[in-house]
């Protein structure tokens, strides 16, 4: 770093995305995209819109706005689109986090957590998972704290019921409660719902997994008239053209053709149980996900090991290199053809072992 670097930042350890590597070809299993590409109407849509990008786009997102309130069944003032749900994320730490609010999630979870919490100065608890990986509801009853909790969590893959979140939810009266559900679509119970009865619920969603909308960074945040308003008050002092032209306009394209995004969801599910299973007989250890990727250890074959053989037969996955994680591997779940491949590899890998 330079000698300019403020000194408030020189301790900040970054969130470290998955490799997006150019030396060769791989089946790409580790950064949780979807192996299906985007909606027809999204591309077309998005294509429209390139021709106009010499105008910024609709600060309001009102098209979009209005889509995904119908979408969820609720007001448009309940909702916010950001650049990635990380975006609203990172609001949401700004918003309602401080000294006196500090933040708590479980120490393992989303690594971006930690990172919103460090470079907004708020202090933050960990909350241990239990050995299985699951989540103690218990842990999070009356902590009157800013609560953030990915479901499923990430990168283990399990969920929580709608009815545990509501409990978290209805015992912390006085403290916003952030339910971040990137992956919901693949099997979880969304907290959606809730947000009618209780005004400290603040649910995120993303259009990268399971709308295939990765490379175009849209998430969304619903909540309370009020809670979306402290979010827009942090949009609009720091970027309020925060979505571009063509992701707004594939953003509709998708919401549009929502027969295609269920029609892949079953699909991702169907391959993610094939594989599952398969790894099962072969001695893997596989947490219960409902997500699109899995979580995976083997007793006989290092986590790290595994991750190497892998990559040198053309197959990538993510490797975590945490003591309480490094045994596991987190896979995602691509094509029926890319999740055979990685079986026969995995067998193949095994074998000579």
């Amino acid at each position: 770093m330079s000698r300019y670097f403020s000194e408030k930042y020189k301790t900040l350890t970054p969130y470290v995305p998955g490799e997006q590597p150019k030396d060769m070809q791989y089946i790409k299993l580790n950064t949780n995209e979807s192996p299906f590409p985007p909606s027809d109407k999204a591309i077309a849509y998005a294509a429209e819109a390139a021709k106009s990008l010499q105008l910024y786009p609709d600060p309001e997102c009102s098209l979009l706005h209005e889509k995904l309130a119908a979408l969820y069944g609720v007001d448009k003032d309940c909702v916010l689109a950001g650049n990635g749900s990380d975006e609203v994320l990172n609001f949401a730490f700004m918003a309602f986090c401080d000294k006196t609010h500090p933040a708590i999630f479980p120490n393992i979870t989303y690594g971006f957590y930690s990172v919103f919490a460090e470079i907004n100065g708020i202090p933050y608890t960990e909350i241990p998972l239990r050995e299985d990986f699951t989540l103690r509801v218990t842990d999070y009853l009356g902590q009157n704290k800013t609560i953030f909790i990915a479901n499923p969590n990430a990168p283990t893959g399990i969920a929580l019921t709608a009815l545990e979140i509501e409990a978290i939810v209805k015992s912390n009266p006085d403290s916003v409660v952030v339910i971040d559900e990137a992956y919901v679509d693949f099997g979880a119970q969304s907290a959606v719902p809730l947000i009618k009865k209780y005004d400290n619920l603040l649910v995120t969603q993303t259009f990268s997994k399971s709308r295939s909308m990765a490379g175009a960074r849209l998430g969304v945040a619903i909540g309370c008239k009020a809670l979306i308003q402290d979010l827009n008050t942090i949009k609009y002092s720091t970027n309020p053209y925060n979505i571009n032209r063509m992701t707004m306009a594939a953003g509709l394209g998708v919401l549009e053709d929502e027969a295609y995004t269920r029609a892949n969801c079953r699909a991702i599910i169907e391959n993610r149980t094939y594989a599952a299973k398969r790894m099962q007989k072969m001695g893997f250890t596989v947490t219960a996900s409902q997500t699109n990727f899995l979580f995976a250890k083997h007793a006989k074959v290092g986590g790290g090991e595994l991750y190497t053989a892998l990559r040198e037969r053309g197959i990538l996955v993510r490797h975590f290199d945490k003591p309480l994680l490094r045994d596991y591997n987190r896979i995602t779940v691509g094509s029926a053809e890319q999740m055979k491949t990685l079986c026969d590899t995995l067998e193949e890998i095994l074998n000579e072992k």
